[in-house]
């Protein structure tokens, strides 16, 4: 009888958006003279259709898969070369320097924020913000690593800062933040990074959410800080930016400066570990999807996708608009496509959920699961169509 692995007995039994949906069922279910009248804004999902320039592309790369002399079969693993040089040029225009070799295409950056646990030792103590995106402490309670909590509140603008009592090996970080939408400045990233390099560990930066940022001066990448490139793995994807969370495409860029001495003293890259694993593991993302993408991170693709992206914060907008007339503390809104907010009469967040689908039939994301600081917040998206969004406020402003 083969022996499980018991770490998934640590794992709570649903995941959060899977138990949102079941609550929504239950309650359309119940409720079929309202069931039409449910407004969706909890899941980050977007509903703004694919860019001219992404769509042209698309049925350019399938008429090529109908020509021998252009079909394309297996690919690189890591990503076919104008794939990793359109992502490597997307930063230069950004003002960051990366190695194309250094970048690798996949399908997600959900699954390769957890894929990457696998180059880690089980021993390796893992530092997370609370409230977190569930996937991080998902995939390393799977893993039976141990996870330590940096707390995100009010009091730090839910940004928590490096403390010098805390020793750990892995960090996460995520800005613009999910849930909470905050995002932190290129001195407070620096002090991570100096964290980092001062205790020999790695940053695991998730920046899929970099396009949302409109101030001046906020860093979309984490190379944009001194010293990042030799403790840090940067993640991101086209999901929000250009509307790819049907369509799929990623990158992961490891830089070939995170080099390690193992325990019998060999050094050991981080790249090529990734590079081994993405080999055995990975048969790479579609031809048809990285020749779109490429064409979406030009510079005229990504203005088709910044009329989306103003699209969206126009909701933020009114979603923001509403809280702060009903004086609710919120964060995000600004560089971010989510909203956090306090929920109101004290209550608990799965108590608002409740009480926001029955009584205005407004579904949101309980603070709860995302963390113990989550636990009287709420987050709302701002990916809906300004339609439903606008209706959702005015219902929003009615009940309170």
């Amino acid at each position: 009888m083969p022996r499980l692995n018991e770490n998934y007995l640590n794992v709570q039994d649903s995941y959060l958006f899977a138990e949102i949906a079941r609550r929504v069922k239950s309650y359309e279910e119940g409720h079929p003279d309202k069931a039409g009248d449910v407004i969706r804004l909890g899941i980050g999902d977007v509903t703004r259709p694919l860019t001219k320039t992404a769509l042209d592309s698309l049925h350019e790369a399938v008429d090529m898969q109908a020509d021998s002399g252009t079909f394309k079969g297996y690919g690189p693993e890591q990503g076919y070369g104008f794939a990793r040089e359109a992502v490597a040029d997307y930063y230069r225009r950004n003002g960051v320097t990366v190695d194309a070799d250094d970048v690798f295409i996949s399908d997600g950056a959900k699954s390769d924020t957890g894929n990457i646990t696998e180059l880690f030792a089980k021993d390796n103590v893992i530092l997370v913000p609370d409230p977190v995106y569930p996937v991080y402490v998902d995939t390393n309670t799977m893993d039976g690593k141990q996870i330590i909590y940096m707390n995100g509140t009010e009091d730090n603008d839910f940004l928590p800062m490096p403390d010098p009592s805390v020793k750990a090996d892995i960090i996460y970080l995520c800005s613009p933040n999910n849930p909470t939408g905050a995002c932190y400045n290129k001195e407070q990233l620096q002090a991570w990074v100096d964290y980092a390099l001062k205790n020999e560990a790695v940053i695991l930066f998730d920046s899929a959410y970099e396009a949302f940022i409109s101030e001046p001066g906020l860093p979309r990448s984490i190379y944009a800080v001194k010293g990042a490139k030799k403790c840090a793995v940067e993640f991101c994807s086209l999901s929000k930016t250009a509307g790819f969370t049907g369509t799929r495409f990623s990158y992961t860029v490891v830089p070939k400066e995170l080099v390690f001495t193992a325990s019998d003293g060999q050094r050991m890259s981080l790249r090529d570990m990734w590079n081994r694993r993405q080999s055995t593991k990975f048969n790479g993302t579609p031809y048809i999807i990285q020749y779109a993408a490429a064409a979406v991170l030009s510079e005229d693709g990504m203005k088709e996708c910044m009329e989306n992206i103003s699209y969206y914060m126009e909701n933020a907008r009114m979603i923001a608009e509403t809280l702060r007339r009903k004086g609710i503390s919120f964060t995000g809104g600004v560089n971010s496509p989510y909203i956090w907010f306090k929920c109101p009469k004290d209550m608990e967040s799965w108590e608002f959920f409740d009480y926001l689908l029955e009584k205005a039939q407004v579904v949101g994301t309980p603070g709860a699961g995302f963390g113990v600081n989550g636990k009287n917040h709420f987050r709302l998206t701002s990916f809906g169509t300004h339609e439903k969004t606008k209706e959702a406020m005015e219902r929003f402003e009615k009940l309170f």
